[in-house]
């Protein structure tokens, strides 16, 4: 029997990463832990609600062969640097920790373009500081996602990428394949597809790269 685990369920990526795995007969069961119960029913769905400041209490309940961890927030949403921490380095790393336990075969993460432990930039910072910690913790197959912009049917309005998504729509032809938008469904097919291949070590994909999923 074949389980994936979703971190995130209910952010832009996971939402739809979701919805794919549970038309996938590649997987029998998919567990998706949140705080508040999910608006959808599924034979194969196992919704646990849980209290993310305390994961390791509920490791016997999160047991998977491929763990997909989308959690992610911003600044302005958390409130401070380290709420920031807590959902973009903590958890993930508490997941990444949780799998390697249960002996679980992938761990995939949705990080960020220019994520760097050394940036000066605080929130490339922390993705990079994440990237680094689950990197080390000794699963068979990591695989590291670096998307750009993500364009997809957000649920909450983020003003700030309103401007860039013009520029990404319209003047297209002037931005460096490195940095143009990527829709989410892209990264959330991209997961699944390297899940699939089973491939031991670490590998880190940019958002160019994923662009054609």
């Amino acid at each position: 029997m074949k389980v994936a685990l979703i971190a995130g369920a209910t952010g832009l990526i996971g939402s739809q990463l979701l919805e794919i795995l549970l038309a996938d007969s590649y997987y029998d069961k998919v567990i998706a832990p949140t705080r508040k119960p999910l608006d959808i029913q599924h034979p194969k769905l196992i919704n646990p609600i849980i209290s993310f400041d305390k994961l390791s209490e509920h490791s016997n309940a999160l047991k998977a062969d491929d763990v997909y961890c989308c959690l992610g927030t911003t600044i302005k949403k958390a409130r401070s640097k380290e709420a920031f921490r807590k959902v973009d380095l903590a958890y993930p790393l508490t997941f990444a920790q949780m799998a390697k336990e249960n002996g679980s075969e992938n761990f995939l993460l949705v990080s960020a373009l220019g994520a760097n432990k050394d940036s000066s930039i605080f929130y490339n910072k922390v993705k990079g500081e994440t990237e680094e910690a689950i990197s080390a913790v000794g699963i068979k197959s990591v695989h590291i996602l670096r998307p750009s912009l993500l364009i997809g049917p957000r649920k909450e309005h983020r003003s700030g990428e309103d401007a860039a998504k013009f520029v990404y729509k319209y003047l297209d032809f002037l931005v460096p394949e490195k940095y143009k938008g990527i829709e989410s469904i892209k990264v959330a097919r991209a997961m699944i597809a390297f899940a699939k291949k089973e491939q031991p070590g670490i590998f880190i994909h940019e958002s160019k790269d994923l662009q054609v999923f």
